[in-house]
């Protein structure tokens, strides 16, 4: 089991990222929403530093970093929208998802990347990451909108701020976002294979997190088909997304966690 933590100069910035994420999630009720977005801004700008300073010294990566960018990715996202749906309250979701990840980040930061990987990875990585970010912020709309649906039907007004129909169009404008970039993702996988890893053979071959991408790429594009052609939403619709994500989910971070925790194994 691998344990050993990020270089000590992330801790500072990983330390404030966290407790500043914390704040607006453990106290909302007692800061105002001016506040409460000054401090999401601060911490955002502290995590960007923290992911910043992990590359500094030999380049490391794993399942806790890539969970930190996917949580960097949904708190940009839920900033700008927040620009356009003053409303929208979703802080509780957000803090807490990044002050948990950013303590994962140091703690498990990874295996050290060989010298030998493609000029390409980071490109295939930011794809990659992006795909998870947009999945993760459709996630959280979905859960707000499960959340929405359950105040209006016990008639009080609804916790998220915005209406169930705008969080819906916003839900499944994510889950398009996302599965482009995941399509791209796979697409690359399949053209340019181990070599993006600098590894000899380029053919594809099945393997844990191919095999979990796949079938997250199928549960998203039978969301999107169903919700085209036979108006899914809802509870189902839910229900499919979360399925997807968690596919998703174990596809990288899953399996580099298995490799990097459970088993131990370097590399």
């Amino acid at each position: 089991m691998i344990l050993a933590s990020a270089p000590f100069w992330t801790l500072p910035f990983s330390a404030l990222a966290a407790l500043t994420y914390a704040l607006p999630a453990l106290v909302p009720r007692h800061l105002s929403d001016v506040h409460a977005r000054r401090l999401l801004l601060l911490a955002w700008a502290l995590h960007a530093l923290s992911l910043l300073m992990m590359l500094m010294g030999p380049v490391r990566f794993g399942f806790a970093p890539a969970l930190s960018v996917t949580a960097w990715l949904v708190v940009t996202a839920y900033m700008i929208e927040t620009q356009f749906f003053p409303k929208l309250k979703a802080r509780w979701a957000v803090g807490s998802l990044g002050a948990v990840t950013v303590v994962l980040a140091w703690v498990f930061p990874g295996t050290p990347l060989t010298a030998q990987a493609s000029a390409w990875l980071p490109l295939h990585w930011a794809l990659g990451l992006s795909a998870y970010g947009m999945f993760a912020a459709a996630v959280v709309h979905a859960w707000m909108m499960t959340r929405t649906e359950h105040d209006i039907r016990l008639a009080h007004d609804a916790t998220s701020g915005l209406p169930l129909l705008t969080l819906e169009r916003l839900t499944f404008r994510f889950v398009t976002a996302g599965f482009v970039l995941l399509t791209a993702t796979l697409v690359a996988g399949a053209l340019f294979g181990e070599a993006l890893y600098g590894q000899t053979h380029t053919q594809w071959h099945w393997d844990h997190k191919r095999v979990f991408a796949l079938l997250s790429w199928i549960t998203f594009a039978t969301l999107l088909i169903g919700r085209q052609q036979w108006g899914w939403r809802g509870r189902r619709a839910v229900r499919v997304l979360y399925i997807g994500a968690a596919l998703l989910l174990l596809s990288y971070a899953g399996s580099r966690f298995v490799l990097e925790v459970l088993i131990g194994r370097v590399g």
